[in-house]
């Protein structure tokens, strides 16, 4: 992949030259990373990420909103520049994304903005702490019908693969579920963001035995259910992971649920339309005010 091969638009120059600051709060002996673009003072918006991905993520999405939000994105634990544990669960997510919004002075008008994995361990944090946030928006994430739910494939086990150099290591990056990304310049990005140099070699920032590591969770319909705040979701129209049958689904689970489709996207639907979803996300935002 070459950046010259494409053209940038000023939009996303724009918004990656805001650069966040990083800090690090310890929970259950591991260290978590958090990116911050704004500081306390106005209503939280703390960004999730999907699997194997990381705060970084969010460059080119954040800074549109660090005017009128406290504007902060978590890397979870095995992802990202977070501590890699020997186990994960989705209770010990829920207090790494509880434990960023009590360091970083977010209050409960805090909103969670959750893509994919991401917003399964939104869904737990808010159902294990009712009063602690203000709202969850899904993105293309949630409780799926259960003729959506393929079988899952054994965890890959082995060495982690390394590369010679980061430019090799760049053009390796795919996207998890596969699909393809007309904007190449976000892809680009966060490939370049999720490489580092580990044993005489670089590989990617997350866990690559995160699957075998990861406790089973079976209660994700029942802790929907019991959320009690205001709740979204995002979907993409074009998403081979989530369709419109899981979010009728969603919306019987929970009728109070409010629900948008974004047109020509898929299930890296805020990679795919950049623009559109941003003023799905604030138009669903400013709703909630």
């Amino acid at each position: 992949m070459n950046d010259s091969t494409y053209t940038t638009p000023d939009w996303f120059w724009e918004a990656i030259d805001i650069k966040p600051e990083s800090g690090f709060i310890e929970v259950d002996e591991s260290d978590i990373n958090y990116l911050y673009w704004s500081g306390p003072g106005n209503p939280g918006l703390l960004l999730v990420h999907g699997h194997s991905a990381h705060a970084h993520w969010w460059d080119f999405i954040a800074p549109s909103y660090k005017d009128d939000y406290q504007s902060v994105a978590i890397d979870l634990s095995g992802m990202g520049d977070s501590d890699h544990r020997e186990e994960y669960s989705a209770d010990l997510y829920a207090q790494e994304i509880v434990a960023v919004a009590d360091k970083c002075e977010m209050g409960q008008d805090t909103v969670l903005v959750s893509h994919s994995f991401g917003g399964m361990m939104s869904i737990k944090a808010v159902a294990k702490n009712p009063d602690r946030f203000k709202g969850l928006i899904l993105l293309d994430s949630g409780v799926k019908h259960p003729d959506d739910i393929a079988p899952q494939e054994p965890p890959r086990l082995g060495r982690a693969k390394l590369y010679p150099s980061s430019e090799i290591a760049r053009s390796r990056f795919r996207l998890q579920p596969p699909q393809q990304c007309e904007h190449q310049y976000i892809v680009d990005h966060i490939a370049r963001n999720s490489i580092e140099y580990i044993d005489e070699g670089f590989g990617w920032k997350f866990d690559e035995e995160h699957r075998s590591r990861m406790k089973d969770f079976d209660d994700l319909e029942q802790d929907f259910q019991s959320i009690s705040v205001k709740c979204a979701l995002i979907y993409g129209a074009d998403s081979e992971w989530f369709s419109p049958k899981s979010a009728d689904h969603m919306k019987a689970l929970l009728p109070h649920l409010e629900v948008t489709e974004l047109a020509n996207a898929q299930h890296h639907l805020f990679l795919d339309q950049p623009l559109t979803f941003m003023e799905a996300l604030s138009k669903q935002l400013d709703s909630w005010k």
